[in-house]
């Protein structure tokens, strides 16, 4: 489906383009990519992407509108310029049905890269399908995998209907996501919105995630990152973890998540490790500015995660949880124990910090429950006696 530019993108592609003595610009429908949705483009755009990539200096590649099918495409750096900028008008769309690979769309070793608009479609329908049908699939595709590059930006991009998470993160640094629409069903299967992992200085806003997982999550080596203003639901919440999957895992910090809208979530703020040995940790998390609308747990800590009780000798988790705050979080929990902090017996949780925690259950205080907590509690309107 063709999309138009909004005014102030408009606006950004008129000044890069009026300065094109200055940058190479590289339309990928001159390198032979068709509009039409049935042709794959994947050649062409790689194409474009070589040209683009291998010039010394700043260049544009530009997808004009029109559907264009792209079987899969991997952006690999290093690129003799680190002041790219790619404009998408059109949709992107993944082959029907599903394949083996894991990765659809892809951009790797790349610095200074900015991409501005496009539609992303997964088409996610006939894996879900799969899955649900409990038959022998493939693993699924994350639709936009960024891995070993820094210094990106991604703004108004869409993403919808991922086979499997519709971005990933990985050992990346300096990674801005601004205005960003991620959109699948409510029961479509680990589709994630974003996950970030082994990466820091990620920051992002002004974004809205429906899925059927989590809006955002963060596995082990999560560092620096900022979330706000972002609109979640439906979905899974926003969550760091699972963590401690493995005896040696790289820890989470600096986390900041702020201003989010959480509508109809089976989570709201949560942290989740596996009750097994690790040397994993989270500290330094600040979850504040949050509005809870019908959540089946609008806080969660939960060390306890281990599906079908395999593998978790002692069901004690090693992940260390310090320096953790809830602040301002207020609106309807869908369940009657609206803040959760199962901690570890073998390392509990310190430093945790309730503040004005303002949440109700059918229109009555909610019950909390807390164990291996220490920490401190104000302004907080459900039970806290843990604290």
């Amino acid at each position: 489906m063709a999309q138009t530019f909004g005014p102030l993108l408009a606006l950004l592609l008129i000044s890069y383009l009026s300065t094109t003595m200055a940058r190479s610009a590289y339309n990928v429908v001159d390198f032979g990519a068709k509009p039409d949705g049935r042709t794959d483009a994947a050649k062409a755009f790689l194409a474009a992407w070589a040209a683009a990539c291998g010039s010394n200096q700043p260049a544009t590649i530009i997808v004009p509108s029109g559907g264009f099918l792209v079987s899969q495409a991997l952006f690999s750096g290093p690129c003799s310029n680190t002041g790219m900028r790619m404009f998408i008008k059109g949709t992107l769309m993944a082959p029907a049905g599903y394949s083996d690979s894991t990765q659809w769309i892809t951009i790797k070793y790349v610095e200074g890269l900015s991409i501005y608009g496009g539609r992303l479609d997964g088409r996610g329908q006939a894996f879900w399908a799969c899955k649900n049908a409990r038959r022998s699939c493939p693993y699924g595709a994350t639709s936009l995998t960024i891995g070993q590059s820094k210094n990106l930006l991604l703004s108004g991009i869409k993403l919808v209907n991922s086979e499997l998470f519709h971005m990933s993160i990985f050992a990346s640094s300096g990674i801005t996501l601004q205005g960003a629409t991620i959109t699948a069903p409510g029961d479509s299967p680990n589709t994630d919105g974003i996950h970030i992992q082994m990466s820091s200085f990620v920051t992002i806003t002004g974004s809205t995630m429906r899925t059927g997982d989590d809006c955002i999550s963060m596995g082990p080596g999560s560092t620096d990152v900022w979330i706000e203003n972002i609109k979640c639901g439906p979905g899974h919440g926003i969550s760091i973890g699972s963590l401690g999957g493995a005896a040696q895992e790289a820890g989470v910090q600096n986390i900041t998540v702020r201003s989010v809208e959480f509508t109809g979530t089976q989570n709201g703020l949560r942290i989740k490790t596996w009750a097994k040995p690790s040397n994993g940790f989270v500290k330094g998390v600040t979850f504040e500015h949050a509005v809870m609308k019908n959540v089946q747990n609008p806080i969660v800590v939960d060390q306890n995660y281990c599906p079908g009780s395999v593998n978790c000798p002692g069901r004690s988790s090693g992940i260390k949880i310090s320096q953790v705050k809830f602040n301002d979080v207020h609106g309807t929990s869908a369940t009657q124990v609206a803040v959760k902090l199962d901690c570890s017996p073998s390392n509990p949780c310190t430093g945790i910090e309730l503040q004005d925690i303002k949440l109700t259950y059918q229109n009555e205080r909610p019950l909390s429950y807390c164990k291996n907590v220490k920490g401190t509690a104000s302004g907080v309107m459900v039970p806290s006696s843990c604290l």
